[in-house]
C-alpha cells in the first residue's frame, strides 16, 4: 500500500512527465492496434485469393498472364511497398502467372505497352497520370482494336486516383481499399467506361478516361503544394494569391461540337461458334457463282456542327465515367463553361470546392452535351490543360468520345449498385 502511494505522490509532483507518458503510451497503443488490425485484413483478403488459386483447372489449359504496370513514383515513393505488402500477395496466391513492369520515369509507360506481348489481363498500379499513360500507349498501338478488348485492373496506389470511386466502395482503411481493388480483379465483374481522344494539329493523340480541364481553377490547384506550410489554409491561400497575378482571368476560344449519339446495342462477349465445314464450302461457292451484286451508293448526311465563342474562367470537358450508367441510350460528354464574371472571394471559395470535386458545375455555367468537339485556341494562350490530372502545353485540340472502349474491373457490389440507380 504504501509504495502505491509513494508512486501516486511522484505521477502528481511530476504531472508534465506524467501527462506526455500517458499521450505518448496512448498513440503507441493506437499505432499497434491499426497494425494489428490491417495484418487481419491482409490475411483475410489472402485466404480469399487462396480460395481461387485452389481452383482446378484442365492441364491443357494455361495460367492466366498478368502484366502489372507500377508507378513506384506514386504516392511519393510509397506505392511499391504498398503493392508488395497488400497486392502482391494476393495477385500469386491467386493462381495468375504475374509480370510486374516497373516504370523508371514519366512517359515510359506509353512506350513499353508498344513493346507488350500477348496477355489475358493489364493491371495498373498507381494513380491517375499512370492510368493515362497505360491507355495512351494501350490505344496507340497499331492493333489496338485487339488489345483495347484486354480487361484492366486498377490498384489505386496513388496521390489521386479519380477512378477509383466508380470501380470500388469508399474506404478510409487504405490497406482495406487496396486489397478490395485487387480482389475485385480476381472476381472477374467488369463494366465498360468511355474514352476521350484527345488531339492536337502535330502530336499524337492522348486518352483519358475522366477529362480535360483548361482554366484558372486547374492552375491555381497545382500550385496548393507550394503551401504546405499553412496547413489546412493552404487551398484558399493558393486561389487567392492567383488573383495578385491578373483579375479579372479571362480563357477566350472557339469552340465546335456535334450533339450526343445513340448507343449502339453492346456486343456479346461471347463468339459464335463456328459452322460446320459443309456449311461454309456451302457459302463459299454460292458467294463464288452468284453475280456480283451492285453496290448502292449511300447518302452521306452532313454533319451539324455547331459553334459558339467562349469567354469563361474554367472550361472542363469530362466523361460521364464518374455517374456511370450501364442503361443509357445516348453516348455523350460533359463540357462546363463556367461564367467569368466572378468575385475574388467566390473564386477562392469555388476553388476550394473543386479541389475536392473538379466536375462541380456552379449555378450559371453553360452545359453541353457533345460526342466531339474542336477547341481553338487564340495565339499566345496562356495556362496548361490538365488531362487526368496530368499537365499537357495548351494548344489546339480535338477531342473525341470513344463509347465503351475499355472495360475496367469493378467490385461486384458497386456493379449492383449501378443497375439498382438506373432501374430506380
Amino acid at each position: 500500500m504504501a509504495g502505491a502511494v509513494k508512486v501516486l505522490k511522484t505521477l502528481r509532483n511530476h504531472w508534465k512527465k506524467t501527462t506526455f507518458g500517458v499521450c505518448l503510451l496512448s498513440w503507441g497503443g493506437n499505432w499497434l492496434y491499426g497494425k494489428h488490425c490491417d495484418n487481419l485484413l491482409r490475411r483475410a483478403a489472402c485466404q480469399e485469393a487462396q480460395a481461387f488459386g485452389n481452383q482446378l483447372i484442365p492441364s491443357s489449359m494455361p495460367l492466366k498472364k498478368a502484366t502489372v504496370f507500377l508507378n513506384p513514383a506514386a504516392c511519393k515513393g510509397k506505392a511499391r511497398n504498398l503493392f508488395e505488402k497488400n497486392a502482391a500477395p494476393i495477385l500469386h496466391l491467386s493462381g495468375l502467372d504475374v509480370t510486374v513492369v516497373q516504370t523508371d520515369y514519366e512517359g515510359q509507360a506509353k512506350k513499353l505497352l508498344e513493346l507488350m506481348e500477348n496477355t489475358d489481363l493489364i493491371i495498373i498500379a498507381g494513380g491517375d497520370g499512370t492510368v493515362q499513360e497505360v491507355i495512351t500507349g494501350l490505344l496507340r498501338r497499331a492493333d489496338e482494336a485487339v488489345f483495347s478488348k484486354i480487361p484492366i485492373g486498377f490498384i489505386p496506389l496513388g496521390k489521386t486516383c479519380t477512378l477509383s470511386h466508380t470501380l470500388y466502395p469508399e474506404s478510409m482503411n487504405r490497406v482495406q481499399h487496396i486489397t478490395n481493388a485487387t480482389l475485385a480483379i480476381l472476381k472477374g465483374e467488369t463494366v465498360p467506361l468511355d474514352v476521350l481522344q484527345i488531339k492536337g494539329e502535330k502530336e499524337q493523340p492522348v486518352f483519358a478516361v475522366t477529362d480535360l480541364r483548361w482554366g484558372s481553377y486547374r492552375d491555381a490547384g497545382v500550385k496548393v503544394s507550394k503551401y504546405w506550410y499553412l496547413g489546412p489554409l493552404k487551398t484558399k491561400a493558393a486561389h487567392f494569391f492567383s488573383t495578385f497575378k491578373e483579375w479579372p482571368q479571362k480563357h477566350q476560344a472557339a469552340l465546335m461540337y456535334l450533339g450526343p449519339t445513340e448507343r449502339p446495342p453492346e456486343e456479346p462477349e461471347e463468339k459464335p461458334s463456328r459452322p460446320p465445314l459443309y456449311v461454309r464450302l456451302y457459302r463459299r461457292l454460292r458467294l463464288y457463282w452468284s453475280s456480283p451484286r451492285k453496290e448502292i451508293p449511300q447518302e452521306v448526311t452532313p454533319e451539324d456542327w455547331e459553334e459558339l465563342k467562349l469567354s469563361t474562367i474554367e472550361l472542363s470537358i469530362a466523361t460521364r465515367n464518374r455517374q456511370l450508367d450501364l442503361t443509357r441510350t445516348e453516348d455523350f460528354m460533359d463540357i462546363c463553361i463556367e461564367a467569368d464574371p466572378v468575385s475574388k472571394g467566390q473564386f477562392v471559395n469555388r476553388g476550394s470546392q473543386k479541389m475536392r470535386d473538379p466536375h462541380v458545375c456552379p449555378e450559371g455555367s453553360q452545359c453541353i452535351r457533345a460526342s466531339r468537339c474542336i477547341l481553338q485556341l487564340p495565339e499566345g494562350a496562356e495556362g496548361s490543360f490538365g488531362i487526368d490530372n496530368e499537365e499537357y502545353e495548351a494548344m489546339p485540340v480535338e477531342v473525341k468520345l470513344l463509347p465503351r472502349k475499355l472495360r475496367f474491373f469493378c467490385d461486384p457490389r458497386m456493379r449492383e449498385q449501378m443497375f439498382h440507380a438506373a432501374v430506380q
